[in-house]
């Protein structure tokens, strides 16, 4: 399956992208310090030091989720609170910084990002669907209560009539009336 190489590819990526980010921010830093750079008045070492810790927030940000993404290929499991929701901000992160790309920086850097995202979300979505998320969405064997029948409710909210109003039984089939 294409489900483990993914949660491979994805971490080793986002752990290059960690060291990338950091290492970058921290040679910005320390050129911004040699130079004694200023940006409107802003104070040259105070520059300087944020720059270096951004950049090592970031690449901290960026290396944790790459450790949810080898941990999703060494278990072989969908990644689950925490881990899911650092893989989606991940990947919105990605599809902001390509669309800032694309106008800052050109069409490879975007192509680039957009890879990355989709990658990430291409992780996401094989393992739902071997969980069997799509199946529950559609409801029972016999069509009925699937995703849209929000636990036996008609659309007004109230629940439906004709099961006895208790909203965990199914609607009476055309046989049983």
């Amino acid at each position: 399956m294409v489900r483990r190489p993914v949660a491979w590819i994805v971490a080793v990526v986002l752990f290059v992208e960690a060291f990338g980010v950091a290492a970058l921010n921290w040679l910005l830093g320390t050129v911004v310090d040699n130079q004694q750079m200023s940006l409107a008045g802003l104070d040259p070492d105070m520059m300087s030091v944020s720059s270096k810790v951004g950049g090592l927030v970031f690449g901290a940000y960026f290396g944790l989720c790459g450790v949810v993404a080898l941990l999703v290929a060494l278990r072989d499991r969908s990644p689950a609170g925490l881990g899911r929701i650092l893989l989606i901000s991940v990947a919105v992160v990605h599809a902001l910084l390509g669309a800032f790309a694309w106008g800052l920086v050109g069409w490879t850097a975007f192509l680039t990002m957009v890879v990355v995202m989709t990658l990430v979300v291409l992780l996401l979505m094989t393992y739902d669907r071997q969980n069997g998320t799509t199946a529950a969405a559609q409801g029972p064997e016999d069509g009925t209560g699937g995703a849209g029948d929000a636990g036996g409710t008609g659309e007004s909210g109230s629940p439906a009539k004709g099961n006895g109003g208790s909203p965990l039984t199914p609607p009476p089939t055309p046989s049983t009336l």
